[in-house]
């Protein structure tokens, strides 16, 4: 069987100075030092001479950004898959400075936040893998016998990796092993997954502890 592998790659820094909680809202592009994080991960693989047949973005403007430099660099265009967009969250566009999204436990927010194994203010931890899943397979059978990028954003690529790995889907955000710019990678002989590794090739340019509002 042919072997494949599948890199899930999270978009970097988005430029965010009132701190909003941006999720699908258009306009959210790379800061300066997201632009550098997406060079890294490009320099990254294209150093370790990765077989990378196809780069696929979610539709928002941050991924597709992250992904222009490695695809530059392939000599292939950018494709789109809707499937690979950031989670649907129905807090979007508040702002969480300085509280972190204990800013957001207010009176008009809390009908969303009671169920966090859902999780109840955002799209189901479960249609975000089932998206994820069909966008990897498609990849997978568009790449066969190669490798393939996918970028995407953190909630989505955590809650397919935890369903690969047999885990419960719902989780605690402050846990997710999915950083700025990440790299989850996934080889599959055939259809089967076989092996799978995550790395940080921007960990230099990651932000010191503080949190990044946003996914």
């Amino acid at each position: 069987m042919a072997r494949t592998t599948i890199h899930l790659l999270r978009h970097g820094e988005v430029e965010n100075p009132d701190r909003i909680l941006y999720g699908r809202l258009p306009g959210y592009v790379l800061s300066e030092r997201g632009h550098a994080m997406a060079r890294l991960v490009a320099e990254s693989l294209l150093d370790a001479k990765a077989d990378i047949t196809h780069v696929i973005s979610s539709p928002l403007e941050r991924a597709q950004q992250t992904a222009a430099p490695l695809a530059q660099g392939l000599g292939v265009a950018v494709e789109i898959d809707d499937r690979l967009i950031e989670a649907g969250n129905e807090l979007e566009g508040r702002p969480v400075a300085g509280g972190g999204w204990r800013a957001l436990v207010t009176p008009s927010s809390a009908r969303h936040l009671y169920n966090p194994f859902r999780p109840s203010w955002g799209e189901a931890f479960t249609q975000q893998r089932d998206r994820m899943t069909a966008a990897i397979a498609a990849a997978r059978e568009a790449a066969e016998g190669h490798e393939a990028v996918l970028v995407s954003h953190q909630s989505p690529i955590w809650a397919v990796r935890r369903a690969l790995q047999n885990k419960p889907l719902w989780h605690d955000p402050r846990a997710r092993e999915c950083s700025l710019a990440s790299v989850t990678s996934l080889t599959f002989d055939g259809t089967t997954l076989v092996a799978h590794s995550y790395s940080e090739p921007a960990a230099a340019l990651l932000p010191g502890a503080s949190a990044v509002a946003g996914a």
